[in-house]
């Protein structure tokens, strides 16, 4: 069993003095001392401490009041979530499925032990309520992975309780810095264990690094073509032009650049997300499709910067992912639109058990969607796909074209798509209401989504054009998509209806509803050519 906390904190350098008065702080009554805890947590990662590298900690800990595993999750500066198992010898899965797409195959081993003597204080208010916990934490810490020599230190750390506002946090900030207490200079405990405990580099690290980003330098400016293979293809013998994956102090220069910066971002985006929708966050599935569709977009999209017989089976487990969380997300969709319409209509027209129809329909599609996902993270396709994405921005299948200038080869590419979005609408403008007109609509729609991913992977380069596209086909997007999930719907109510029919109910809710989806779908394609007529005639800057 696991449960998650968020923890707001503040950390700061300590000396001889220690904690200055604290009772002048506005709100705070009194400061209660509770005396000294004896903290021994050891942290877990892999041997290149990719936990860490993400701002990741996950660390057994016995002594105090919480004894346990604890998973750490970065939210934003001095904010992270805490979630906890009880203590255990081994890792518990729970938690170390939350980090799998970062650990992968790799093993959770030991990496840092860090022994502190926890001075507490307690800060209360008029009521005796809790406002935050500050400890002065004597911390000895000692590398398990081979390292340096150990290293010690002192910190102050205000922790705000829970449903405290964090103004507090200000107030105490402003008396510590009267006092000549200075924030600490790492975002945590292992982050300064790590840096002070690692071993010294050697005299000839530097000049081999500095060699390194010198060669990055001359391939993203385009002075010398680069040749090979590339590892995520698998395959030998042909030779590729272009330039190099993008360095990430640099901004990029060639399409190439562009492309992948783009790509590796999204990478990062799902790879990031993973836990939260594990955790089933609100808006993580949705988020993490997102992330996927626009890495499969830009594959397509820019075929004739990457080599599309590497990035084409990309894309189709790509999609395949975008489909396992899509199953998900439409569930969602589905059910807020049937509940939205439900409270939406007077009581006189809800004959039976509506409501608790479209419940338990509800809650037995997306229970199954929600075990077949967790499934799917937990497969090795997921994971195999995972390490596929990272060969490829690591090694990417650049052609010629990906040395040529971005607004020129982007420009050209983002066009490609808007022409083939024209296209699809005005053939579904041209069908008569009905399936054909549904499908066609629909292609559209899929087709205007990609050209937005494209277009806003070409803001840096096209700057205004791309972000008026980026607003347009955002904008046809979501009129098509009421049109598609108006189509869903009225599939969900005739599935409801005949459920309720054999159960000897009424359907004549589902009808009223059916028909009003019908009326909005035909709103939809009424308005389109107009609609359209004016993104079109607004594209024409690009």
């Amino acid at each position: 069993m696991v449960d998650t906390k968020r923890e707001i904190e503040r950390k700061y350098e300590s000396d001889e003095r220690g904690l200055p008065d604290l009772t002048g702080v506005a709100g705070v009554a009194a400061v209660i001392d509770k005396g000294v805890a004896h903290l021994d947590a050891t942290y877990y990662d892999t041997v290149d401490e990719r936990l860490a590298a993400s701002s990741i900690t996950l660390r057994r800990r016995t002594g105090g009041s919480d004894a346990g595993w604890h998973l750490k999750f970065p939210v934003a500066p001095g904010v992270r979530d805490e979630i906890r198992a009880p203590l255990s010898d081994t890792v518990p899965g729970a938690l170390a499925g939350l980090v799998r797409s970062r650990v992968r195959d790799a093993e959770l081993v030991p990496v840092v032990r860090l022994r502190s003597d926890r001075d507490v204080r307690d800060l209360v208010d008029l009521d005796g309520r809790l406002l935050a916990e500050v400890s002065v934490d004597a911390v000895l810490a000692e590398r398990l992975t081979g390292g340096g020599g150990p290293a010690q230190w002192t910190e102050i750390e205000v922790e705000l309780a829970d449903g405290i506002a964090p103004v507090l946090l200000d107030k105490v900030d402003k008396r510590l810095r009267r006092a000549e207490v200075r924030p600490s200079g790492s975002a945590s405990k292992l982050a300064r264990a790590l840096s002070e405990t690692a071993p010294r580099k050697t005299d000839t690290a530097p000049r081999e690094t500095e060699k390194a980003g010198k060669a990055g330098k001359i391939g993203r400016a385009g002075r010398s073509d680069t040749t090979g293979t590339s590892r995520a293809s698998g395959t030998t013998g042909k030779q590729r032009r272009g330039t190099q994956a993008p360095v990430a102090d640099l901004p990029p220069v060639t399409a190439g650049d562009h492309v992948l910066a783009y790509l590796s971002a999204q990478r990062d985006a799902l790879v990031a997300l993973d836990p939260a929708v594990r955790r089933d966050l609100d808006d993580a599935v949705h988020r993490m499709r997102v992330a996927t569709r626009r890495m499969r977009s830009a594959l397509r999209s820019y075929r004739k910067v990457l080599d599309r017989t590497v990035t084409d089976p990309i894309g189709a487990e790509l999609k395949w992912l975008a489909g396992e969380l899509g199953q998900d997300r439409d569930e969602e969709v589905l059910t807020e639109r049937l509940t939205s319409a439900l409270d939406g209509l007077p009581p006189t027209l809800l004959t039976g058990p509506v409501g608790t129809r479209l419940h338990i329909w509800s809650h037995a599609r997306r229970g199954g969607s929600r075990r077949r996902l967790g499934a799917v993270l937990d497969g090795r396709r997921y994971l195999e796909l995972l390490g596929t994405l990272d060969a490829l921005i690591a090694d990417p299948p650049l052609l010629r074209t990906a040395g040529g200038r971005p607004e020129k080869v982007i420009g050209k590419a983002v066009r490609g798509d808007f022409a083939a979005v024209a296209r699809l609408v005005e053939r579904a403008v041209e069908l008569t209401p009905g399936d054909d007109r549904d499908v066609a609509l629909h292609e559209a729609r899929k087709k205007a989504k990609r050209t937005r991913y494209a277009a806003e992977s070409a803001v840096p380069a096209l700057g205004v054009p791309a972000t008026a596209l980026v607003r347009s086909m955002k904008a046809l997007q979501g009129l098509l998509g009421d049109h598609q999930d108006s189509v869903m719907v009225r599939e969900a109510l005739r599935d409801l209806a005949r459920q309720a029919h054999t159960a000897g109910e009424s359907a004549f809710t589902y009808g009223l509803l059916y028909g009003r989806e019908e009326r909005r779908a035909a709103a939809v394609e009424a308005g389109l050519p107009g609609f359209w007529a004016g993104i079109r005639g607004g594209a024409a800057v690009l």
